[in-house]
């Protein structure tokens, strides 16, 4: 038995399937997941040894790739001073100008400690600023595990093919309406359906739970005009979007400002941090200004934010990086399409992207869906024995990192190449 298998078995009595995040199960691949000891640029490495060209990067934060000497020499800084105070710091501060000057209509955030957090937040003040009950989201979305966004989700819940969660009542279910990605029809005929109720749309501007789907030409511009229409708010969750597909994220991206910003891990440089915020009138809501309460004694915590920042910091002095990302994903992209030679789709969106296994083209939930899960596990199990971690469910996506080059592009071809010429892993 594998040192793998050994800490799976063990951390299996005391933790919910072993894992602390259901996707780390493998579940809907099969096996047993690895559990990492060390990581730098753009490899992982597990306990057993095996080293591994990173695509999960954590899920997204590592854009400058895992190890970064500006980030870990930042954060050796910050915990010289300590861990936390729970108490202000200049950072927190720092963090947020930052983030402000940087994206278009984000003019004041509260740091919180995930995207989750950020999202149930966030949703708060939509409820409040507008004094309606009523969120529309998107089928296969996925806006962390709060209870009222845990209806027809995406990620981990699509995952296991399971749309809604265990103890999520009825009546937060009730004020959740979900429409379809790409579709405006869906969104307008909820909105006249439930006229003066709909406190906000939130979506993920490229949808990145139900593996990558970008955005219809119009589909973002339409959702801004139906929600000024209604005086609904609009919220981009950038939780994916934000700082990766520009330092300016999906609202510089895309050029459509939404009224609200939800946002997490990669402001944190890997660190466990998220944050919400939109304009200044609708931020007054939010205690001690307003009657919106959100507290948090790790929010801002001053480690994280030495992290994020340092991270934020080089990313808006090295723009150059996202067309570095870009051009190595969109060399990915075209040469698994090539690869695959009509046995899968690939999308791909600025540094993201999916293949998908099935011969439609992907622009919906109901298309993402038509994949072939069995085909993605026997993929996914073909490039880990080769050297390739990939995220280990048909419905995320790969992200690509500074630290990726010409030479894992070209071990990451190779790999899939072998699993579509049908050759056996040695």
């Amino acid at each position: 038995m594998s040192e793998n298998e050994r800490l799976f078995e063990r951390a299996k009595r005391v933790l919910p399937g072993g894992v602390n995040s259901p996707v780390r199960a493998f579940k809907s691949v099969g096996g047993s997941p690895r559990f990492i000891a060390n990581s730098d640029g753009c490899r992982i490495t597990d306990v057993d040894g095996a080293s591994y060209i990173d695509y999960v990067s954590s899920w997204g934060p590592m854009i400058l790739g895992h190890n970064h000497s500006v980030i870990r020499e930042a954060v050796e800084r910050a915990v010289g001073n300590g861990l936390s105070y729970g108490a202000p710091c200049a950072a927190e501060v720092e963090l947020a100008e930052l983030m402000t000057e940087l994206v278009p209509g984000l003019e004041m955030v509260r740091m919180t400690s995930s995207g989750t957090e950020a999202v149930m937040s966030v949703l708060r003040v939509a409820r409040y600023a507008t004094g309606r009950d009523k969120v529309i989201k998107f089928e296969g979305c996925y806006h962390g595990h709060s209870d009222a966004m845990l209806v027809k989700a995406g990620s981990g819940a699509l995952t296991f093919g399971v749309a809604d969660s265990g103890g999520v009542s009825g009546e937060v279910a009730a004020f959740t309406l979900t429409a379809s990605y790409n579709d405006l029809d869906s969104v307008s005929d909820l909105l006249d359906a439930n006229p003066g109720q709909v406190a906000a749309v939130i979506v993920e501007p490229v949808a990145a739970n139900m593996g990558v789907v970008p955005p219809r030409g119009g589909f973002l511009s339409g959702l801004r005009e139906l929600c000024s229409k209604h005086g609904t708010l609009l919220i981009f969750d950038e939780v994916i979007t934000g700082f990766r597909l520009s330092v300016g994220g999906a609202s510089e991206f895309y050029g459509v400002r939404p009224d609200l910003f939800a946002f997490g891990k990669i402001i944190g440089g890997g660190m466990p941090v998220g944050a919400f915020g939109g304009s200044a009138e609708l931020m007054s809501y939010v205690a001690p200004l307003g009657a919106v309460y959100q507290a948090g004694t790790l929010s801002g915590n001053p480690v994280a934010m030495a992290a994020g920042l340092a991270q934020l910091r080089y990313l808006n002095e090295h723009r150059e990086v996202y067309a570095q990302i870009d051009g190595y994903a969109a060399g990915l992209a075209s040469g698994l399409t090539e690869i695959a030679n009509g046995k899968a789709t690939v999308n791909r969106v600025g540094s993201l992207l999916t293949v998908f296994f099935t011969a439609r083209n992907v622009d919906s939930y109901s298309a993402a869906k038509s994949s072939d899960t069995d085909s993605y596990g026997k993929f996914f199990h073909s490039m880990l024995n080769r050297g390739i971690y990939l995220p280990p469910s048909q419905f995320e996506a790969w992200f690509v990192g500074a630290a990726h080059g010409d030479s894992e592009l070209d071990a990451t071809l190779s790999a899939a190449s072998s699993y579509f010429d049908g050759e056996s892993p040695k």
